[in-house]
Formats: C-alpha cells, sequence, structure tokens
C-alpha cells in the first residue's frame, strides 16, 4: 500500500498550549480506517485465532465450577495489568490480601490490582443489560482508581486537562493523545464504531481496532492501559464470542512490550494497521492455547487431588470439604475454613493436617499461630508467567 493510498488513514497534529510551552498533539481519524483493512493478508491468523477461542470456550463445559475458574482468571489478569503498569503485587500477594492472611505487603499495590478485578466483574456483570458504552468505561474507571493511587486523577471521568505518554512533560514525551476540545468527538466515533452492528469487519478484527484507538485518545489522567486491555475482554463478550470471559492478552502484551508500543505508534504515524492486527491476533492465538492448557491441567490436578484424598483413609470427607474450599481460595488459615465450612477447630486441623501430610497443601508463614495454608500445586498453575515472564530487551 503506497503512502499516497493511506493518507485516509493518517490522524492529524494539532498545537496545543501546556505549561509555557506549545506541543504537537496527535488526533487519530475515526474508524473504521480508510481504505479498509487487507482482509486476505489476516486470514489465516484470524482462522488460528477462532479455532482457539472456540478451544478455550468449549472448555468451561469441563469446568466443574465455572465461577471458580472465572474468579482465579480475572485476578491472574489483574495481577499481569498492573504489573505492566510498574506495581510489584503477585497474585499470591492479592488472594492472601482476599483471605485477610496478607501482612507486611505493598498494600497500595495490592488495592489498585483488587481494584482491577473489581472493575472487570462489574463490567461484565453489567453486560447482562448494558452495552458496552462510554458511559460503562466510566463506571468501570471510577472502580478502578477507587481508593488507590490514582483516586486524586478523577476515577470516573474523563480528563479535562493534557496527558502524556513517556518523558516529564508533553514537550518531550513519546506520545500526546488529543487535546481536550478533541476528546469528546474522538471517544464519540469511537462509541458509535462500537455499536455498529452491521460491520464489514468481524469481531477480533474489530476489537483489535478499537483497543489501539482507545489506547491513542488516551481520555483518562490514569488508568487507561488497564481500562483498555479489559475493554477487549468485555467486547468479546459483549459479541458472544466468549460465552465465559477467560481471554486476557496482559501476559502477551507484557512479554512482548516493545514490539507492543512499536506497533501501535506505527498505526498512528504510517496507517500500519495490518501489522498491527497480525500481532493482535497472534496474540489471541497464543493466549487461548494457553489458557486452555492451563486449564486442563488445574482440572486434572483437582481430579488426581481428589482421589488421593478419597484412597487415603477415614477421615476423606472432612479432608475434602477442605479440599474443596481451597480451589476456591488457595490461601486459607484455620478460622476460615472452620467458619465457611462449620467442620469444628479439632476436625479442621485435623484436615489440614492430612493435606499436609499428602502434600498437598504447605504452611507458608512457619508460625506457630495463625498460621497460612497454601494448595501450592493450585498456586503455580495459576501463577505461571505472572511476574515470571521477561519482557523484550
Amino acid at each position: 500500500m503506497s503512502q499516497s493510498t493511506i493518507t485516509g488513514r493518517l490522524g492529524r497534529y494539532v498545537e496545543t498550549a501546556f505549561a509555557d510551552e506549545r506541543v504537537r498533539a496527535f488526533v487519530p481519524p475515526p474508524l473504521p480506517p480508510d481504505p479498509p483493512i487487507e482482509i486476505t493478508r489476516l486470514l489465516t491468523r484470524l482462522s488460528a485465532a477462532d479455532r482457539a477461542l472456540g478451544r478455550l470456550d468449549g472448555m468451561t463445559m469441563l469446568v466443574p465450577d465455572h465461577a471458580l475458574f472465572l474468579y482465579m482468571y480475572v485476578r491472574k489478569e489483574a495481577v499481569l495489568s498492573s504489573q505492566i503498569e510498574g506495581m510489584q503485587s503477585t497474585l499470591s500477594d492479592l488472594l492472601r490480601l482476599e483471605t485477610e492472611a496478607a501482612a507486611g505487603k505493598p498494600i497500595d499495590d495490592i488495592r489498585e490490582v483488587s481494584n482491577y478485578a473489581d472493575a472487570m466483574m462489574y463490567g461484565l456483570k453489567r453486560l447482562d443489560k448494558f452495552p458496552l458504552s462510554l458511559r460503562l468505561i466510566r463506571e468501570m474507571h471510577e472502580r478502578l482508581l477507587h481508593g488507590g493511587r490514582g483516586g486524586t486523577k478523577n476515577p470516573g471521568d474523563f480528563r479535562t486537562s493534557q496527558n502524556w505518554i513517556g518523558g516529564t512533560r508533553p514537550g518531550n514525551a513519546m506520545y500526546v493523545p488529543p487535546p481536550v476540545n478533541e476528546l469528546m468527538p474522538c471517544l464519540d466515533a469511537l462509541e458509535k464504531f462500537i455499536h455498529t452492528g452491521t460491520s464489514e469487519y468481524p469481531p477480533l478484527i474489530k476489537v483489535g481496532l478499537i483497543h489501539v484507538q482507545f489506547e491513542s485518545i488516551h481520555p483518562f489522567l490514569d488508568g487507561n492501559g488497564r481500562l483498555g486491555r479489559l475493554l477487549i475482554t468485555l467486547f468479546l463478550c459483549a459479541q458472544n464470542v466468549l460465552k465465559q470471559p477467560l481471554l486476557y492478552l496482559s501476559l502477551y502484551f507484557k512479554t512482548h512490550r516493545r514490539t507492543y508500543y512499536r506497533l501501535l505508534q506505527e498505526v498512528r504515524e504510517r496507517g500500519a494497521w495490518e501489522a498491527w492486527l497480525e500481532f493482535f491476533l497472534e496474540g489471541i492465538a497464543e493466549t487461548a492455547d494457553q489458557a486452555f492448557i492451563t486449564g486442563t491441567r488445574i482440572v486434572d490436578l483437582f481430579k488426581t487431588d481428589r482421589e488421593r484424598i478419597a484412597a487415603a483413609g477415614d477421615r476423606a470427607g472432612s479432608v475434602l470439604r477442605v479440599h474443596e474450599l481451597m480451589q476456591t481460595s488457595p490461601f486459607l488459615t484455620a478460622p476460615k475454613v472452620g467458619a465457611q465450612t462449620g467442620l469444628t477447630t479439632p476436625t479442621v486441623n485435623s484436615a489440614l493436617a492430612e493435606l499436609q501430610r499428602l502434600g498437598i497443601v504447605t504452611e507458608v508463614t512457619g508460625r506457630k499461630r495463625g498460621r497460612v495454608y497454601c494448595y501450592q500445586a493450585f498456586m503455580d498453575l495459576l501463577s505461571d508467567g505472572a511476574g515470571k515472564a521477561k519482557a523484550e530487551p
């Protein structure tokens, strides 16, 4: 595609004032791209991504507890998405906090990760009766920033001042999004494209376009990256491409961080949508395949451990009840087990001791009081990649 041909895909730069300097801010053209996306170039990757998503969505039929599976995957995504923004919390930190078993951890980081999970679940629930819209995006943003370090960055409100990406000010930034007076026209056009029911593009292509456009508009003072990644899964659920929201691309974006940001900028500067979409579709296929493998391993782990417990002795009934609880709460204390199962304290202690003997749970504090027990093999599967992936140099 020649330079003259892609002119319609290119945005425009406008001058805007910030402090004592004039800066050039980028205003993206409305979607869809003009000229249209060369779909034939993407067919092989699009087909592979569709197959991988179908297999992942079908796997939920094999999972005994859909709510459990979703609960854990949402939290894993929350951790990975927040790590991209520089937060240091791990999945273990978040789950231990949620079971009131955490101590001495960076609470601000954990709170922000927990907010991400809350915003995601809120958005998914609202989709039952409410369209994916600017209003819903603002509502999720308010939950995302509630009570954290972004609490002073106007949670739930589109920005009324200039922001930028990279650098110390807009004048030396890597990228300057649209100025305030251009913000709402850009957002209104994006919302219209989201709601276009007869798009010439399949949902996986369309959501790739929406993600870049949202990142280019950068409508909030904080939380844009996390919310932009969250919108990918929300859109696919809204379009019924996914029945269960199990696709999260943060690990892929984290691993290929430099490529991700380079391709976003090449869309803005050169209209290179096809290169971005190739990368995006590869990420969907890779992520869906990995989620399928992890989910299958989790199901197998639970089955194997249940069989080991059942074969271990007369107390299998109470031990199985504790094991079942640890499938929803991989970190537990004895009082919490008693409160949630109704088992007596001696029975709980006996069941936890048996799970330790079988090597299914591990006591992680080394204390005599206030002990915390972890379903370590389950956590290892859940945490695969969360904090371990190495970004591109």
